[in-house]
């Protein structure tokens, strides 16, 4: 059998074996480290020349300077070499050419652009592939400038931009096959592509060509450029010609859009949209195999010159304010791309495309909405003045506003918003359709649902005031609206659908905000609008609770903003009633403070729920109002404030508003108090402080005796303090004997109390109170007796105080700390 040690044997069997195991590592490790000492070859101090003493061996060492890699210091004096040849050339050709004839002067380019060009064959096939390439890039320079010795020698009287025009194209040619023919030079090939770029721009500036024939000619360098960045040799080819295709691209596409947005016929206009189509052409056939990100960046362009070359056409065969609308129903027609043979990156960028024309176009018939929405707002001074000549506009402050241009906002906004609507309530199959070029998010749905009900919304709100429709139907319109976004909402809460129920609402609000403020035009639409408003969001406040069974933050806000917009509602309605009975404004105010007793009363009736504390605070809001409104009275104003204490009372009530409310209503009542004394011409400053002293030392004893060990200053500081201190000031400043008589009495009767009950508080104020009323009583007699004293009297007394004092100061210090420890002791 085998034999198993106890575990503490087997456990001092393991120290022992991990300390021999560790005492064998650190001499692994030193025999190690001697090894490498070895191996390593020591450090060959600087030869010392002779009578020079060596350096002592406690000197520091410090790092020697890395060594400039061979590679590099080659690149830099080469290029050094290169720049200042070539200014030597250019120097040569502008300033000394004229110090020697004509045969000597191209006798030199010659034999100098013949050498920088045979040198580099020379150089690369002795491997020196840095000084080729500097000598190539001479030789570049040396062509040019060859060129311009051309012109100015044989050519002088040829135009300089036809001349350069085709040395351009030569000098391109001359480069491409010397890069090709000399493939190791990174250089020629793309200075080539380079040099190319200004043939034919060159030469419709030349010719004075027109600018359909500029697009035309920077249409056709990028159509060139594609073509060399799809089949170029080496990246830094393809990479230059792409570049210089986007640029050209560009700019000619812009030059196109130009002349196709302000050709006046449709026929002026064919031309530019065929430039624009041919560019979108370029754009495709440029990014056909590009990689994705360049290729949704193509089919963009692409999208865009398409629906502007097309819709340019187009637009010039119909009125001026259906511009938008005719490139809009381009940009739909541009979804059709979903289907057409692209690769997919090129499909999303023509997507994109589509997505911008219509984003455009929403944009355009921006202004539209907001002056409907805003309208109103100027109005706001002449309320219930009337309509000016009855119809929308005039009720909006826009019967002067030239509207033409905004008259296709409606149909706008509402295609898009049937577009999207569509798309909303087919998205299984706008997936399955797009599913080839695109893959939409998951919340794609809601942001396609909440767009469409936006926008369908904006139109119709739009509409009437487009049309210039009556008054009566502009009102109308936009509270059925109020009413059709609200039970959307309510559909959308209980189907969970977030987003749309979130745009319906909003849009619920904002329609509520500009109906509202349109009705105060005229008395009885005011009373039509808020009354149905009124009733609209209070339903729909009670069928969104009803419908919501979650208690998530959507759903609270959901059932919330119905509720409070039902009580603005209300509080307009009372405002209206207060100024149709012809009342004065702070007559009014107790009409206002109907607003929030129903609050209170629906606070206490929703139990907590989530709309109870929003309801209950914008009623708060109307009674704000309504002592606002109350201000100029006094007598109304007392109380405005004692209803509104009430209602706080009545509030507190309820064990969850009771914080609050309860100090809300002491507050509240307080300042009915002391609004109404002074209404009544009372100055006494203790019928002000008794009401709040009387409460406070009430709810101080409740406080005591709930909590005997809370300290008298936090029970009955506040209230004492609330009528004694200004009592105080106000007997010093009473010639009369009743205040401070009283005051005094009072005082003692505190002072008493406190010693009775041994209550720190109630000692310490009555006794400093009743100290204050003594002094003010005897001041007229020490005065007298002060002026009746010689003058060294007061003097010497107070120095014959201060040696009793002293001569008695430890008896005093021990009695200090005795009245001090008795005061400690109180509560």
């Amino acid at each position: 059998m085998e034999h198993v040690p106890p575990p503490a044997e087997e456990l001092a069997l393991l120290d022992r074996e991990l300390a021999r195991l560790d005492a064998r590592r650190m001499q692994l490790l030193t025999r190690r480290a001697w090894l490498l000492s070895v191996l390593q070859p020591p450090a060959t101090p600087p030869a010392t020349p002779p009578g020079r003493p060596a350096p002592a061996a406690f000197a520091p060492s410090f790092p020697s300077a890395a060594p400039v890699p061979p590679r590099s210091a080659q690149n830099v004096l080469l290029t050094l070499g290169g720049l200042l040849l070539t200014i030597a050339a250019i120097a040569f050709t502008l300033v000394s050419w004229g110090q020697m004839g004509i045969g000597g002067r191209s006798a030199v380019l010659a034999l100098v652009t013949v050498a920088a060009l045979a040198a580099p064959a020379v150089l690369l096939r002795r491997g020196l592939s840095s000084t080729a390439e500097s000598l190539g890039a001479l030789a570049l320079v040396l062509m040019v400038l060859d060129a311009y010795a051309l012109h100015r020698v044989a050519a002088p009287d040829t135009g300089g931009l036809g001349f350069a025009s085709a040395a351009s194209a030569v000098l391109a040619g001359l480069w491409a096959a010397y890069g090709l023919a000399l493939g190791k030079l990174r250089l020629p090939l793309p200075m080539a592509v380079v040099s190319a770029q200004f043939t034919l721009v060159l030469w419709a500036w030349a010719v004075g060509a027109q600018a359909s024939v500029f697009a035309g000619a920077l249409l056709l360098t990028a159509a060139l450029d594609c073509a060399i960045a799809l089949r170029g040799k080496g990246v830094a080819v393809r990479t230059t010609a792409a570049v210089g295709g986007c640029l050209s691209g560009a700019a000619g596409l812009l030059v196109a859009l130009t002349l196709s947005v302000t050709a006046g016929t449709p026929a002026a206009a064919v031309a530019p949209g065929a430039l624009l189509l041919a560019g979108a052409a370029v754009a495709l056939f440029g990014v056909w195999r590009a990689p994705k990100e360049f290729a949704v960046a193509g089919g963009l362009p692409a999208g865009l010159a398409v629906v502007a070359g097309v819709g340019g056409v187009l637009r010039a065969g119909v009125a001026a304010d259906w511009s938008v609308p005719v490139y809009l129903l381009c940009g739909l027609v541009l979804l059709t791309a979903v289907r057409a043979p692209l690769p997919r990156p090129a499909g999303q960028g023509m997507l994109w495309a589509s997505g911008v024309v219509v984003a455009g176009s929403v944009l355009s018939a921006a202004p539209a909405v907001g002056m409907t929405l805003m309208g109103p707002v100027s109005r706001l001074t002449a309320v219930w003045s009337g309509v000016p000549e009855g119809r929308a506009r005039g009720a909006l402050g826009l019967e002067g506003t030239e509207w033409s241009q905004l008259s296709t906002a409606p149909v706008i906004l509402l295609v898009v918003a049937g577009l999207t609507g569509a798309a909303y309530r087919w998205w299984t199959w706008c997936v399955r359709t797009a599913g080839a070029v695109v893959s939409p998010g998951p919340t794609w749905r809601g942001a396609a649902g909440a767009s469409a009900l936006v926008l369908g919304w904006a139109g119709l709100l739009v509409l009437p005031v487009s049309l210039d429709a009556p008054y009566a139907v502009a009102v109308a319109v936009q509270a059925l609206l109020v009413a059709a976004l609200l039970a959307v909402t309510v559909r959308a809460v209980r189907l969970g659908a977030g987003p749309v129920a979130s745009a319906a609402l909003v849009c619920a609000v904002l329609g509520a905000v500009s109906a509202g403020t349109l009705s105060l035009a005229v008395e009885p639409a005011t009373y039509g609008v808020f009354g149905a408003l009124l009733v609209l969001f209070g339903t729909a406040a009670v069928m969104t609770r009803a419908d919501t069974a979650s208690g998530t933050r959507v759903t609270r806000l959901m059932q919330a903003v119905p509720a409070c917009a039902a009580v603005v509602c209300a509080m307009v309605l009372a405002g209206a009633l207060g100024a149709s009975l012809e009342l004065a404004t702070y007559r009014a105010a107790p009409l206002m403070l109907v607003v929030p007793t129903v609050t209170v009363l629906l606070g206490a009736r929703l139990r907590g729920g989530p709309p109870a504390l929003p309801v209950e605070l914008t009623g708060a809001v109307a009674g704000v109002v309504a002592v606002a409104m109350a201000v100029p009275d006094a007598p109304f104003l007392a109380l405005v404030l004692a209803l509104c204490g009430v209602l706080a009372a009545g509030t507190a009530v309820r064990a969850q508003r009771r914080p609050a409310a309860g100090y809300l209503a002491v507050v509240l009542f307080v300042l009915a108090t002391w609004v109404r004394l002074s209404a009544s011409d009372v100055s006494a400053p203790e019928a002000y402080t008794l009401p709040v002293t009387l409460p406070a030392l009430v709810v101080g004893v409740l406080r005591r005796r709930r909590d005997p060990a809370a300290s008298s200053w936090t029970a009955y500081g506040p209230g004492l303090a609330a009528t004694l201190v200004p009592s105080v000031f106000a007997a010093w400043a009473d010639p009369s004997w009743v205040r401070p008589l009283l005051l005094g009495l009072a005082a003692l009767v505190i002072t008493l109390a406190g010693a009775r009950l041994r209550l720190q508080a109630l000692l310490l104020l009555g006794g400093a109170v009743l100290a204050m009323d003594a002094l003010h009583e005897l001041a007229p007699f020490v005065i007298q007796v002060v002026g009746a004293l010689p003058r060294w009297l007061p003097p010497a007394l107070a120095g014959l105080l201060l040696l009793v004092v002293g001569a008695t100061y430890e008896q005093r210090l021990r009695d200090a700390r005795r009245v001090k420890d008795a005061l400690g002791r109180m509560r």
